[in-house]
């Protein structure tokens, strides 16, 4: 008897710190949160204007203030071709949204004494020792000279590594040679595969000179595997989805999720909006599919490759303006929410704030839309974007399937809607 109530006793324990929550946040009027709900229509209707000029075939938006969702809205075809209507939990690819959340795994390391930020990753991956750095010159034959210094963690987290991307002009052929892959493609291998193949291959620059949108945060979901002796999926899924009850973010999508994917579409001059091809699209050395997030897909990249819901990422979203926690679970401390949501590029970085994880915007020049400045948040390849705004309180989230997007700018629009509802 004894033993039976301390097993129930300690399964509702379990239960209490990581609950299953199907909510995005609570819900709220708008005008008690100070938006006014004439404004917020706004949303819909520059959205619906949108999909009616079959500029792009369908999006959710959510914007909440205060802890609660004042608006949550599906507008247009989550799969034109099979009749199927966007709904709030339509499951997005979100693409380079993935980073914060592997960002975040990286903190809850750091927090648990693993490793310094100042650690050079060759320590834990070893394959990144005496790193090398391509010189072009304008005659004459490619060549490298050793690196500066080495790659830190830091360096990693702020893109300031030396790495790039696949479709980068000089190194992206260099890339797909060595079978390098951008988490956007099928891919015959693991992290540790990839992450191998990349080390390999040399940097862009010395680590620590510039910032340049790269490759590791993928590096990084590798860091995750070996420093806690878990796969990058299990660690993200018990640390930080699973507790902030993100039932719909993952890297493969279940059977039961499937009806609930959302189809991915082109935007091509003289074509107009359609379907992505089966095969996927190439451009010069990159290359990228819409089916990675599919069963039988091994490569868990953690710059881009897990799909999620506004409802689901809004709760990630909500936890970092609560300083680190939701619903009484704590997955950060404050001061790590501070470090990240900050600028950590100085001068390295003179026009472009960042932090870890996260975008800043307003720190290094005037905002050029509606906003705060301090506000932070990024976007996905897929025609995806959120923003987080400490000042206001507030959160917005638009997603979308669309790549090439023909120039559509329905995300950026979402924003401004949003700021011009403020209305306290």
């Amino acid at each position: 008897m004894k033993t039976h109530l301390l097993l129930t006793t300690l399964a509702l324990a379990l239960a209490a710190r990581c609950p299953l929550r199907s909510q995005a946040l609570p819900e709220a009027k708008p005008e008690s949160v100070g938006l006014s709900p004439e404004r917020l229509a706004r949303i819909g209707a520059a959205v619906q204007r949108d999909v009616d000029q079959k500029n792009i075939a369908g999006v959710v938006t959510l914007v909440a203030r205060h802890g609660k969702v004042a608006w949550f809205d599906a507008r247009g075809s989550a799969d034109r071709e099979a009749g199927k209507p966007m709904q709030k939990d339509t499951i997005f690819r979100i693409c380079s949204m993935s980073k914060p959340l592997t960002s975040t795994a990286v903190m809850i390391l750091l927090e648990e004494g693993r490793f310094l930020l100042e650690d050079p990753v060759s320590k834990y991956l070893p394959e990144f020792k005496n790193p090398k750095v391509l010189v072009t010159p304008e005659q004459g034959e490619p060549y490298t000279i050793p690196a500066k210094r080495e790659i830190t963690i830091l360096d990693l987290l702020r893109h300031t590594s030396g790495l790039t991307y696949n479709w980068d002009p000089k190194l992206g052929q260099l890339y797909r040679d060595a079978h390098v892959s951008s988490g956007l493609e099928p891919y015959k291998g693991t992290i540790a595969d990839n992450v191998r193949s990349l080390a390999a291959v040399p940097l862009l620059f010395s680590p620590g000179e510039k910032w340049n949108y790269s490759l590791s945060i993928d590096v990084l979901g590798r860091l995750v595997e070996v420093v806690s002796g878990m796969p990058f999926d299990q660690f993200l899924k018990t640390r930080v989805t699973d507790p902030l009850g993100m039932k719909d973010t993952g890297f493969i999508v279940s059977d039961a999720q499937l009806p609930r994917l959302a189809a991915v579409y082109t935007y091509y001059d003289g074509k107009g909006l359609q379907r992505f091809p089966a095969a996927g699209i190439t451009e010069g050395p990159f290359s990228y599919t819409d089916d990675y997030v599919l069963k039988g897909h091994t490569l868990f990249s953690g710059g881009a490759g897990l799909f999620s819901t506004a409802g689901d990422y809004a709760r990630f979203c909500q936890m970092f303006l609560n300083g680190g926690e939701l619903d009484g679970v704590r997955i950060l401390s404050r001061k790590s929410v501070e470090l990240m949501t900050h600028d950590t590029l100085g001068k390295i970085g003179p026009e472009q704030g960042f932090g870890i994880g996260f975008g800043i915007s307003g720190v290094k020049a005037p905002l050029t839309e509606l906003g705060s400045p301090g506000q932070y948040g990024w976007g996905g390849f897929y025609d995806t974007l959120f923003t987080i705004d400490p000042k206001e309180d507030m959160i917005v989230i638009a997603l979308a399937q669309l790549h090439p997007t023909g120039g559509d700018v329905i995300e950026a629009v979402v924003q401004n809607l949003a700021y011009q509802a403020i209305a306290d």
